[in-house]
């Protein structure tokens, strides 16, 4: 998972800090000498680090402590508003023309995911009403155009190629031609890489520019090469002039240094992250909720976005006016709820999005999940409505259908019957007093006043 180590040594430091009276300059020179080691190792650029360590250090023995806060939070709140500084300061996105079609041309080394990232940047946009047209303009690598045809097909998106021309210039006209005939209000263009920057890649990337005029230039950077990621943004930037980066396999880079140099070295922002393989898998920057996950406070703004975005809202009224009747919660709901959170994503990376939940030590297998799925789809309806019929001999069959042992069903159907009683409990307004204690524990005073507005903002 992304910023992983830096993730841990960060949360290790902001726990030292917590709730401390007195703060000495040894105290802070002492933890930040930690932070910036986690920073090294994370693979950030050293003038970014320098920068970033002495600005905290500065600054918090500069500052009057707040009333509301000890001077261990103050210090916390000072390391989260650098770190959302260093990020890129303030979300970033694209700047669509007001004329349309808005050109988006996607550059970038060979293998840094180009064609993949224009197909899920075309897929984003669309949710957000826009009409996009993919444009295969890498007339080079054997089966580049094939391939954002078939990611086109996955999408329903449409996808203007010209295998017959070479001269990427023209097929970029006739593409912005098509687009206009048909209504894309949105071109997104999938250029030519090379295995390193040279002058002839550069060379045809400037006369696209030249003769496109595109509103937006997108640099693609493979984040898991870590500092070399930097000195790319930087080369393509100097050469070619970007406007932001797309920074894919985020998922995969458990360092995370691309990710906090960029903005700082290059001064061009993040806009989007690649955060899994599937053509769904991407999302905004946004350096707020960014910094919060990495200090492990949580990003909830981000949950309630999944949920909006992937729950059944229609599954989910069914399921209340049921409870509302009295109704008991049966297999058939365990069932539907699993899967509205499947969708979301692994459950991990919705546990880490819930502030506090870093301090449990909570490994869940995705795994355990489909296997649950696959017991629950080996029983009749009628077992499903009446978990209660369960007996052995049925356990055993079902067992056999879904490719379990007996010990699993009887486990899964253990945690279903407590389930079942939260359910009523949460209904009838009472709450297990350990439930209530671990709430206190998850530290929701991490989440600031704005985070607060915005998440009210979105529940209604």
């Amino acid at each position: 998972m992304a910023f992983e180590g830096l993730s841990e040594k960060l949360q290790a430091f902001t726990d030292k800090l917590r709730g401390k009276a007195r703060i000495t300059e040894s105290d802070l020179n002492e933890m930040l000498r930690e932070v910036k080691l986690a920073l090294l190792e994370a693979d950030v650029n050293y003038k970014v680090v320098k920068e970033f360590v002495s600005n905290i250090h500065d600054k918090a023995l500069g500052q009057d402590v707040l009333k509301s806060l000890t001077p261990g939070q103050q210090v916390i709140k000072i390391v989260k508003d650098e770190l959302v500084e260093l990020l890129g300061g303030t979300d970033s996105k694209i700047a669509f023309s007001p004329n349309p079609p808005t050109v988006i041309m996607l550059v970038g080394l060979q293998g840094s995911g180009k064609t993949t990232t224009a197909g899920k940047l075309a897929n984003l946009i669309r949710k957000q009403g826009k009409k996009p047209l993919l444009v295969a303009c890498d007339v080079y690598r054997p089966a580049a155009i094939k391939q954002l045809q078939v990611v086109g097909a996955q999408l329903n998106i449409p996808v203007y190629a010209n295998e017959n021309e070479k001269d990427v210039i023209k097929i970029a006209r006739q593409a912005k031609e098509v687009a206009i005939s048909k209504l894309n209000d949105t071109i997104i263009i999938d250029t030519a890489g090379r295995l390193q920057i040279d002058e002839v890649l550069m060379k045809e990337l400037r006369e696209l520019k030249s003769n496109l005029k595109p509103h937006e230039i997108l640099l693609v950077v493979d984040s898991m090469t870590g500092q070399e990621a930097v000195n790319i943004a930087t080369k393509f930037n100097e050469d070619l002039g970007i406007d932001g980066v797309v920074l894919t396999k985020l998922d995969g880079d458990t360092r995370g240094g691309a990710a906090i140099s960029v903005k700082k070295v290059t001064g061009k922002p993040i806009k989007y992250i690649g955060t899994g393989e599937k053509l769904n898998e991407m999302e905004e920057f946004h350096p707020d909720r960014m910094a919060s996950r990495i200090l492990g406070m949580g990003d909830v703004l981000s949950i309630i976005e999944q949920a909006e975005e992937k729950f059944d809202l229609e599954e989910a009224e069914r399921l209340e006016k049921k409870l509302r009747k009295n109704k008991e919660f049966d297999l058939n709901d365990y069932l539907a709820q699993l899967r509205q959170i499947k969708k979301m994503g692994s459950f991990s990376s919705i546990l880490k999005m819930i502030p506090g939940m870093n301090k449990y030590n909570i490994n869940v297998d995705d795994k355990e999940f489909d296997r649950i799925e696959a017991i629950i789809c080996s029983m009749t309806d009628e077992e499903r409505r009446k978990p209660k019929l369960l007996n052995a001999s049925r356990r055993v069959r079902i067992a056999n259908g879904s490719g379990t042992q007996v010990q699993d069903i009887n486990k899964f159907i253990k945690s279903f019957e407590m389930t079942q009683s939260m359910m009523k409990k949460m209904k009838s307004g009472g709450m297990d007093p350990r439930m209530k204690k671990m709430m206190k524990q998850m530290n929701l005073d991490d989440i600031s006043e704005d985070d607060i507005k915005n998440i009210e903002k979105k529940l209604k």
